[in-house]
């Protein structure tokens, strides 16, 4: 599973309490059923949301042992 952090943003049909409204953590079999999820919420009106991909401690240290 991958992990992505989605920084929520509610729209005028939401509510505003400052830049970001929610930090939301998640865990997806991939990108693809990710992007869907995260459309799907978007398509009601209510959030805006800026999705980033996160690493586990041993993917990151996969990812940085290949600069070395």
């Amino acid at each position: 599973m991958a992990t992505y952090i989605a920084l929520i943003q509610f729209t005028d049909q939401g509510w505003t309490m400052g830049a970001y409204d929610a930090v939301v953590v998640f865990d997806a079999p991939d990108d693809e059923t990710m992007s869907a999820f995260m459309l799907k919420i978007g398509s009601f009106g209510n959030v805006k949301s800026h999705t980033m991909r996160g690493f586990r401690r041993p993917e990151m240290e996969k990812i940085l042992a290949k600069i070395k």
